[in-house]
């Protein structure tokens, strides 16, 4: 399954939530937290429910829950879902803890629902529990949010994002140790399609798989970013074509264009060739 693109629609705009599919993202997250107001969580809440009966897009669909009551959240969503309910995912903000992933989790279960939970971290805790919260058994994904913890930890935002680069690195880090997707931080300025392509490729140049996306105008910039070109495709075919003849001969490192071939090349051409499947290539 492609994460590339991970699109927020704000809970108390159905109409947006409904159309969110059609720009293309691999993930569409309907927002009951930092996009809805408090006044408007209860009519939020319902309007989304509504969107999930009878929504089958052909993306993943996701809720992020509120920070401060998701058992509420948990209530109008789940409770009672008629069976075309379409939810396969909910986002954990501000996730800190193993304990709150699997909250969040149990909580679905309770209700009769086993959804996958995307942990958001976002705080100083977060980050220095994220080996825990990847590991945690219904995380799907660590999302890394750069924004909050910016502003947890009392740091200046910059363009060049030193005051987050450590917490960014130690994200994927995490997410690749546990098996789990790594989705990046959103970018916020959504005018400058130029930086948003420059931070995107510097994400897929850290490891992630994918980046959060706060405005539809994103989403094509990250997808052609975490899809690979048909060059780079065709070396990593290359590639692997090599090494199934280099193991039939017994050789364990060999040549492609020039280049000399061992294993982390090997293992980066598969990496694209997975990315590129999952893209639909």
């Amino acid at each position: 399954m492609a994460r590339r693109s991970v699109l927020f629609s704000p809970g108390d705009r159905p109409e947006m939530c409904r159309k969110a599919p059609e720009t293309g993202a691999d993930v569409v997250v309907f927002d009951l937290e930092d996009a809805v107001a408090p006044a408007r969580k209860a009519e939020a809440r319902t309007a989304v429910a509504d969107v999930l009966a009878g929504f089958d897009p052909d993306c993943e669909v996701c809720v992020r829950v509120s920070s401060t009551d998701s058992t509420a959240d948990l209530d109008v969503l789940l409770d009672d879902a008629p069976d075309e309910h379409r939810l396969d995912s909910l986002m954990l903000p501000k996730a800190e803890t193993r304990e709150d992933v699997r909250s969040l989790a149990e909580g679905a279960t309770e209700r009769g629902h086993d959804l996958p939970v995307f942990a958001l971290v976002e705080t100083a805790p977060g980050i220095l529990h994220t080996e825990e919260i990847a590991a945690a058994e219904p995380t799907t994904a660590v999302c890394f949010g750069a924004e909050d913890l910016a502003a947890d930890l009392g740091a200046s935002r910059t363009e060049e994002g030193t005051e987050v680069l450590y917490a960014r690195e130690h994200a994927v880090l995490a997410a690749s140790a546990a098996g789990v997707d790594a989705i990046d931080t959103v970018f916020t300025d959504i005018e400058d399609e130029e930086g948003l392509g420059t931070e995107t490729e510097f994400a897929v140049e850290l490891g992630y798989d994918g980046k959060m996306a706060i405005h539809p105008a994103q989403v094509d910039p990250i997808n052609d970013a975490y899809t690979p070109s048909p060059e780079h495709v065709e070396w990593a075919e290359r590639v692997l074509d090599a090494r199934s003849e280099a193991d039939a001969d017994g050789r364990g490192v060999f040549r492609v264009d020039g280049e000399m071939i061992d294993a982390p090349l090997i293992a980066q051409a598969e990496r694209v060739i997975e990315r590129a499947d999952a893209a639909g290539r």
